[in-house]
């Protein structure tokens, strides 16, 4: 009795456990432990990815004859000529069927068949051989169903959802197993007119306008399964660095980085006053960048005719042209401004209508209010989406985009950075221990380079340069490289662009490069200044994708957090409460932002970043 608990423990432990929570078996499971499952009786659930029905042939008819009655001691009768040729029957009608005869393969075709006696013939014996998958994993499970199980009809579409309960046997072929059915439990029919996905592969692009369709693809399926794994190495890494996990508010009345085009929140349709959003001059068409270019040509001539002691009316006249010109430039600024956030600075409404006393906005960071936990709990973070009203159709921007963003108290610029270099690694490397079936899918169909660029960051160390370097590097390659001219100048304050980045990353350096020592321009407000201008901020910048993380050293001095709000014309009064941690209990702080999304780009190589977001929305893009 003891030998025979010892073998029923062992046959446990080596079969499939069901899951806990449906009581079917994971494909994942099944395929991993595929030998182990061999003779098992489960129950499986998913969606048809592609089928083939296939006929029985039928065997002849065993016809018996005078030696064969002689053989079983005379006791069978005598068989007529009539019960021969009925017998005989269905192979005259192949043969004639091959040679265009007596019309009966037109009949045959028919949908309803009836025999002479008019009764339905009985539909011909076949096998559907399905393959199965459940989104658990790429591979498929191959599905064998007998007619006699169910109607095979209704089970090849693509799309079909199946539960199947059957016993698992070894496959020839391609498959090492096969479901041999015995039960079909469940079937989730398919239009199959409207159905959308079939056997041939559909352009992630096309994907994009049938979200509720997209995760039955490979494609999509193994992205968001790198997706989730990479969301748990983040509380993972986090929680083993003893930061704590903080939910910030999606609905804020801040501008968290004092120029960006936030979504304003409205619980009762109201028009905005035409006067705010309109300039003073009919200025529509004009550009404020080239405004300002020519402001700035202009500014030169009268530098010039002042140098050269021009007669005074040629100077009077240049100056004239340069005060009209600067007038239109700060019309079309405040024109931006009104129309980005024309109410931000007056924006009380009628109380008694909408839900909040003033306007709202969904946040475009969190890393101000997260700040607030960081002045009490040390070292925190945050994960969640963000949102951002640009308008831009680039391929690495999204309205809607989840972030994780970090604070830590008592840090400086060089801890973020040091902190943001090793998550960014933590995670490549999380991807390619914990995804391994994932990647090497990945890497067959749609990059092959994934794999070598992620150990590439894992074993390697970003170029560490200041912002000025960066200038001075792309500017020396520009001047050597005759075939290589940027379509932007290099000039005092310039962003730059990501045909700059690329440059570096890519070309120059062929790894990661941090940036950091910003011009205060291109950076959020509360970026703490540096003593030759800059601020303490940096970008970890990658190759085939940008800048995929942002920081800064906040800054803790009041005075100069004060003063450069109000060199933004920002609202002191939404700040008030962001000031008062530099009015009581201050702290050196620091911290950064990884854009989540553009980390799932760049670790399956995916071209476009609306492909790895679940729900995808961007300008005039929201089907769902």
């Amino acid at each position: 009795m003891a030998a025979a608990a010892t073998t029923t423990t062992a046959q446990d432990t080596s079969s499939v456990p069901p899951l806990a929570y449906s009581g079917r078996v994971q494909l994942k499971e099944l395929l991993d432990r595929s030998e182990a499952a061999v003779g098992q009786r489960v129950v499986v659930g998913g969606w048809v990815k592609s089928a083939k029905e296939v006929e029985k042939t039928a065997p002849p008819p065993s016809i018996a004859t005078t030696d064969d009655t002689a053989r079983e001691g005379g006791k069978g009768k005598d068989v007529s000529c009539v019960e021969i040729l009925q017998s005989r029957i269905p192979l005259i009608r192949s043969i004639l069927d091959v040679f265009g005869g007596g019309g009966y393969g037109q009949r045959k075709k028919r949908e309803n068949v009836t025999a002479p006696n008019d009764k339905v013939l009985p539909p011909k014996a076949s096998t559907a051989y399905l393959l199965l998958t459940d989104g658990s994993c790429a591979p498929s499970l191959q599905v064998v169903v007998d007619s006699s199980v169910a109607t095979p009809s209704r089970l090849v579409p693509t799309g079909t959802c199946l539960l199947v309960e059957g016993q698992l046997e070894r496959a020839e072929g391609k498959h090492a197993i096969e479901l041999i059915a015995e039960k079909v439990l469940h079937i989730g029919t398919v239009d199959f007119d409207k159905y959308p996905l079939s056997k041939k592969r559909i352009p992630l692009d096309k994907l994009r306008d049938y979200s509720q369709f997209r995760p039955r693809t490979t494609t999509v399926a193994t992205v968001m399964r790198i997706r989730s794994s990479l969301s748990f190495a983040t509380h993972t890494f986090f929680n083993e660095h003893a930061f704590i996990d903080v939910q910030v508010p999606i609905i804020t009345s801040t501008d968290s980085e004092g120029f960006s085009n936030m979504f304003r929140v409205n619980t009762l349709e109201q028009k905005a006053e035409k006067e705010k959003l309109e300039t003073v001059y009919e200025t529509e068409g004009v550009s404020l960048e080239h405004v300002k270019a020519a402001a700035k040509e202009k500014s030169n001539i009268v530098e010039h005719l002042e140098r050269t002691e021009s007669n005074r009316e040629a100077l009077a006249a240049a100056v004239q042209d340069l005060r009209k010109t600067n007038e239109l430039a700060s019309q079309l600024e405040a024109r931006e401004k009104r129309k980005l956030g024309a109410s931000f600075k007056d924006d009380k409404v009628d109380s008694s209508k909408e839900f909040f006393p003033f306007q709202t906005y969904l946040t475009v960071s969190g890393r101000l209010h997260l700040e607030s936990y960081a002045c009490a709990l040390g070292n925190v973070y945050s994960f969640g989406p963000r949102f951002l009203a640009d308008k831009t159709n680039s391929a690495k921007h999204a309205a809607e985009m989840w972030m994780i963003e970090v604070e830590m108290a008592f840090s400086q610029l060089k801890d973020s950075m040091i902190c943001a270099n090793d998550f960014f690694k933590y995670l490549c490397n999380w991807v390619l221990v914990h995804c391994s079936e994932e990647m090497t899918f990945v890497a067959k169909r749609i990059d092959n380079t994934c794999m070598n660029r992620l150990r590439q960051i894992i074993s390697g160390s970003p170029e560490m340069m200041t912002y000025h370097k960066a200038i001075d590097v792309l500017r020396k390659s520009s001047s050597q490289a005759e075939d290589k001219k940027f379509e932007t100048n290099f000039e005092s304050g310039f962003v730059l662009t990501s045909e700059h980045l690329s440059y570096l990353t890519d070309m120059i350096y062929q790894k990661p490069v941090m940036i950091y020592n910003y011009p205060k321009e291109a950076k959020p407000f509360y970026a703490r200044q540096n003593d030759d201008g800059t601020v303490a901020a940096f970008d970890l910048v990658v190759p085939k994708l940008g800048t995929i993380i942002s920081g800064s050293q906040n800054e803790e001095r009041l005075n100069m957090i004060s003063s450069r709000i109000d060199e933004l014309g920002l609202p002191r009064e939404k700040y008030e409460w962001y000031l008062d941690l530099r009015r009581n209990g201050t702290v050196n702080n620091s911290g950064f932002t990884l854009r989540f999304d553009l980390m799932v780009l760049f670790a399956t190589g995916l071209g476009n970043v609306r492909d790895v977001i679940p729900f995808p929305r961007s300008y005039g893009k929201a089907y769902t």
